[in-house]
């Protein structure tokens, strides 16, 4: 794994604002050329699969298990400005479990946000977590890195929206998911930053009254017990992969093992220990 993993590490100010508000951004994670280069490679991803389906221009694109579409998507896996902060999070046993790319092409042309709202629809991830869970809150089993490959610094940009500390509340702060609550504020994550967030966490995507595409890659990292939300389509890769990027990409000598791991099924144990410290490595 990169050695420059250990100068970006969690700081205690995230691990707050995250605990506290379910959230944070960090700007600048990804230099210009590497935007522009995943930009056009997920405007090719993005293209593909309006063919596919038969998709109009201002139809909003999810694009599951994008991972395994692009050499360019795997730098990511565990890019060493944000790969910390999510061990930093969760620990050493885990696993990518998801991955979506969102693009938001601009509204058909005279679509206002005064005219036509924001068109949200406020939720939780991983569906039926939320129902399954006894506890509340209920855990929190896995985060998102969103990485911006369009600028949404201003509002009206399809920034999607959160409700900050509804990660500690199992149910919607408010009476209608097809409308802002009060306390929901626009995440203005600039190109090329990264926002964290807690699956937990109640949030929405909006439309787009921009001039640009929006552009979003979701990275969904969880606990190695729960199954992928998504195919995890890598196969392809693993040969080439190190061994840190195996165990993230779900390799097991067996079922049992992710439950139950041996040394070589996590070999990110070894390496927060060997970089930084015993008391980094927790359980």
């Amino acid at each position: 794994m990169d050695p420059r993993c250990v100068d970006y590490c969690l700081t205690e100010e995230e691990r707050l604002r995250f605990e506290t508000d379910g959230f944070f951004i960090v700007e600048d994670v990804l230099p210009d050329t590497m935007v522009d280069q995943l930009a056009q490679v997920a405007d090719r991803v993005d293209q593909e699969h309006r063919d596919e389906r038969g998709l109009g221009p201002y139809d909003r694109v999810n694009v599951l298990d994008f991972i395994g579409k692009d050499e360019g998507f795997l730098t990511l896996l565990d890019w060493y400005k944000t790969f910390p902060k999510v061990f930093g999070i969760l620990g050493w046993h885990i696993q990518l479990y998801h991955t979506h790319l969102v693009v938001t092409p601009p509204s058909e042309e005279g679509l206002t946000l005064e005219h036509d709202g924001l068109g949200v629809g406020f939720h939780q991830d991983t569906g039926r977590l939320n129902l399954d869970f006894e506890t509340h809150p209920r855990p929190r089993v896995s985060i998102k890195v969103a990485y911006f490959l369009s600028d949404t610094s201003e509002e009206g940009r399809g920034n999607f929206y959160v409700v900050p500390g509804s990660h500690l509340a199992d149910d919607f702060p408010g009476e209608d998911r097809k409308s802002v609550p009060e306390e929901a504020v626009p995440v203005l994550a600039p190109k090329g930053s990264a926002v964290f967030f807690d699956r937990r966490l109640w949030h929405s995507a909006t439309k787009n009254y921009w001039d640009e595409p929006r552009r979003v890659l979701f990275y969904g990292y969880s606990y190695r017990w729960l199954r992928p939300r998504d195919e995890v389509s890598v196969d392809h890769y693993l040969d080439r992969c190190n061994p840190i990027q195996k165990q993230l990409l779900g390799a097991s000598k067996s079922a049992f093992t992710y439950t139950s791991p041996k040394d070589d099924d996590v070999p990110l144990r070894d390496w927060i220990r060997e970089n930084l410290g015993e008391e980094a490595v927790v359980a």
